[in-house]
């Protein structure tokens, strides 16, 4: 990931020399501009479910990766418990999009070799009133700001 903007501070300095790789105090390099954001966040959720699909172990996988077996309801009374991991799998076959001056959508098929997957990941929590659905991208950004904070 390019890391190509100003930030205040010098990448010279001792005790760790002139390499990139170091972290100190409040500082690591991992940002995320926000240009690329989406994108790293799209990549980060297909690791996941990737790595979901092979564990042998699925509840295993989950606890490492620091999913809420329990949640709080909306209401706040009762809290959710994790029941189901939902996986949910579009081919995107072409695209539509607003013509210009005009109320029809301008369409473009795509050919084959164009066509992509997409899968998405989704955990289902509930209790005796309550069904909540928490996209795997919410939880991703969730816990990257946990784990900056």
């Amino acid at each position: 990931m390019p890391h190509d903007h100003a930030h205040p501070h010098d990448h010279s300095h001792a005790p760790h020399g002139t390499g990139h790789n170091h972290a100190h105090g409040d500082h690591l390099h991992s940002h995320l501009h926000d240009d690329n954001a989406a994108g790293d966040l799209q990549v980060l959720a297909a690791q996941f479910i990737d790595g979901f699909l092979q564990a042998k172990d699925k509840t295993s996988y989950l606890r490492l990766a620091g999913v809420p077996f329990e949640r709080a309801a909306a209401s706040g009374a009762k809290s959710l418990k994790l029941v189901d991991v939902e996986l949910k799998t579009d081919w995107q076959v072409g695209t539509a999009s607003p013509s210009f001056g005009s109320r029809e959508l301008s369409y473009l098929p795509f050919p084959g070799e164009m066509v992509r997957e997409r899968t998405n990941m989704s955990l289902i929590y509930v209790s005796m009133d309550e069904k909540s659905t928490l996209d795997i991208r919410d939880f991703l950004l969730q816990r990257k700001k946990e784990i900056e904070a």
